[in-house]
């Protein structure tokens, strides 16, 4: 009883504010609450709506009555989907079929059920080039500017792609292409500090003068251009210019915005496999936090990306749903319903009649790489869940003849482990990728673009 009377208190008192995209919240009708703690840390009643003595945030999901936990005592046991048993219960036990149908089963079961499918009406892109600079940063770079328009209309929405290629190198150059939260460039022709930088460039560090230094391209894409990140703005961007006539919302089995954002990633790769200065099939994907999230969804849908590197994307990104720590599925769905497909309510507070878990997002990359990171003080995202999503995907990476991470226990942090088609970086920093993410990460995707370019010279010999 005692505990109900001080959750009322603080939920009339306190706001609930959301770690990762701050908002508030109207205090909820308290008195229909279920008990709190119900699932999750009862213990951290009173502190919701700010942090823990840890410094954790502390959230309460209204519709199940969870309270965010942080204690490994207090995580359920709970058991993950087979990857490699189809949903009639049929083992998979080649290559041929995981691509032929166990693949698709989950790939579609996350098209309808968690981010949305894409319409058949979507919009067609149109790019062309409207800027061109042979001296960007200081002479470093090329500097190309490509506008793609959303339908045909004149008045149809807009997205930007800002490309810079190093200005001494072999064409074509693989790609790292960035979608971003969409900072103002900054003075001298340098960019602002790229989202998935975090503090990296506030250190010092310019990621996108590394990543042309190894002889690669660097593009942004700024996803509030695709679709904006806000709730009831269906009318707008590329979902709005989908909607049917007298339709005010996708259905409930289409697109959220991170399907929305997904898809256009799939549209600047359209634009690369037209530019002769760029090696399509050497495009990595990156992107932080909900953007994090997404290049892995674009990843799984999109066998063209060559490599993904998903910055700290936390719940319905790479840390395992069913593994009960900080933000989880009930958190998104309150808070960030717009992200998702309609269907996704359906699944607050049932985690675990869920037939996926985040190592099948992952798993439907393989046997491309994916290196994923998280930091000590990022509790939030789940770093450690989001290893055991890579662990527990590696099934898939070696029936397809790649190798998993190569380990099952934690490793210690800033310690990145790479050495595999799956990699992952517990640093000791926070939402953000450190440079020293930056740099492994490009010679891990270098790694496996330079074995495939090799493979692939071998094939045509023997042929």
């Amino acid at each position: 009883m005692f505990r109900l009377v001080l959750l009322m208190t603080v939920l009339l008192l306190l706001p609930n504010a959301l770690a990762c995209g701050q908002t508030s919240a109207t205090p909820p009708d308290v008195a229909n609450l279920p008990a709190p703690g119900a699932r999750g840390n009862a213990d951290n009643v009173p502190y919701i709506g700010k942090n823990d003595p840890t410094g954790n945030p502390v959230r309460l999901a209204r519709a199940t009555g969870h309270v965010s936990n942080y204690s490994e005592e207090k995580v359920p046991p709970y058991t993950l989907p087979d990857p490699l048993v189809m949903n009639n219960g049929e083992p998979v036990t080649s290559a041929e079929s995981w691509f032929n149908q166990r693949r698709g089963e989950i790939l579609n079961f996350y098209q309808r059920e968690i981010y949305g499918r894409t319409p058949a009406n979507a919009p067609q892109v149109t790019w062309r080039v409207i800027e061109t600079n042979v001296s960007a940063r200081e002479g470093a770079a090329f500097l190309k500017r490509v506008v793609g328009a959303l339908g045909d209309g004149e008045d149809s929405p807009r997205m930007t792609l800002t490309v810079y290629l190093p200005a001494e190198a072999e064409h074509p150059l693989p790609l790292l292409l960035n979608l971003s939260f969409g900072f103002n460039f900054g003075g001298r022709g340098r960019p602002a500090s790229p989202p998935s930088s975090g503090g990296a460039a506030r250190a010092g560090f310019d990621p996108v003068a590394e990543v042309l230094s190894r002889g690669w391209g660097y593009a942004s894409l700024n996803y509030n251009e695709i679709q904006p990140d806000r709730p009831d703005r269906w009318s707008e961007g590329v979902i709005g210019a989908s909607l049917p006539n007298g339709q005010s919302r996708p259905a409930p089995d289409e697109w959220g915005t991170i399907s929305a954002w997904a898809w256009g990633v799939s549209r600047a790769i359209d634009y690369f496999e037209t530019d002769p200065s760029i090696n399509a099939k050497q495009v990595a994907i990156t992107g932080a936090s909900r953007l994090g999230k997404t290049v892995l969804w674009a990843g799984a849908q999109d066998e063209r990306v060559a490599a993904v590197f998903a910055v700290v994307p936390g719940e319905m990104g790479a840390s395992l749903i069913r593994r009960d720590w900080g933000e989880t599925l009930d958190d998104m769905a309150q808070n960030f319903p717009w992200q998702f497909a309609g269907n996704f309510q359906k699944w607050v507070g049932r985690w675990n009649d869920l037939p996926v878990d985040q190592h099948l997002l992952i798993a439907l990359c393989a046997p491309r790489p994916v290196y994923v990171n998280g930091g000590l003080h990022d509790q939030w995202s789940d770093p450690h869940g989001e290893f055991l999503a890579l662990v527990a995907a590696g099934p898939v990476y070696r029936l397809l003849g790649a190798n998993d991470l190569g380990v099952t226990e934690l490793p210690p942090r800033d310690a990145p482990i790479t050495t595999g088609h799956l990699a992952f970086h517990y640093h000791s920093g926070g939402h953000t990728a450190t440079p020293a993410d930056w740099k492994a990460f490009l010679d891990f995707a270098t790694r496996h673009f330079q074995t495939a370019d090799a493979n692939a010279d071998a094939g045509a010999k023997q042929e």
